[in-house]
């Protein structure tokens, strides 16, 4: 028997259904909104809909915004020619606050998982070779994650643009700025080597 009413345990159940959100923050949450004012509640009920309403995916790109095509393959002076491949919306959030990349982006929406059901056909992959078809594209960037989908999905990737005659990039994988070389793990140290430059 729950300790709850039914309208208080329905909210904390629903709460429950986002990601990382255990029981006693659901509870939290669902308490927290119930506490607030009518308005405060009423306003975040209504940006959830209107969220839910007004974003789509960019035609070109597949990031989600108010508008199509999305204000970064809008912007004039975005260059055309490098496209950041990248897994999720809010990757493009990450690259955008480093302020160094000025090309456009591809967001495949998720990685290739064989183990969770998740081929090349379930995430936008014949969508970006359709962008690559016009000639205009000289330098495609793979920033997938450094895990095992995201190198499986990096590798799938080159093996299908590299034949097209633009040219392919991994972003690099290494120790971190202020990191110590001897609490680095191998792996990460592995990649800290493959992905070295000359000064």
């Amino acid at each position: 028997m729950s300790l709850y009413s039914p309208s208080i345990e329905k909210l904390i159940e629903s709460f429950e259904k986002l990601p990382s959100i255990g029981s006693k923050t659901a509870a939290r949450l669902a308490f927290y909104i119930l506490n607030s004012s009518e308005e405060e509640t009423n306003e975040f009920v209504t940006s959830i809909l209107n969220a839910k309403k007004n974003l789509k995916y960019c035609s070109k790109c597949y990031n989600i915004s108010d508008t199509d095509p999305c204000p970064i393959c809008a912007n004039s002076k975005r260059d055309k020619s490098i496209i950041c491949v990248v897994e999720d919306v809010r990757d493009i959030i990450a690259m955008e606050k480093t302020h160094e990349f000025k090309g456009t982006y591809h967001v495949l929406h998720g990685s290739i998982s064989p183990m969770n059901g998740v081929g090349p056909e379930d995430i936008k992959i014949k969508e970006l070779l359709a962008r690559l078809m016009d000639g205009t594209v000289k330098e495609v960037i793979l920033a997938t994650n450094p895990r095992v989908e995201g190198e499986a999905t990096a590798m799938y990737l080159s093996k299908l643009i590299k034949p097209l005659g633009i040219k392919t990039t991994r972003i690099a994988h290494g120790i971190p700025v202020g990191g110590d070389i001897e609490y680095t793990d191998e792996i990460t140290l592995m990649k800290a080597l493959e992905g070295r430059r000359e000064l």
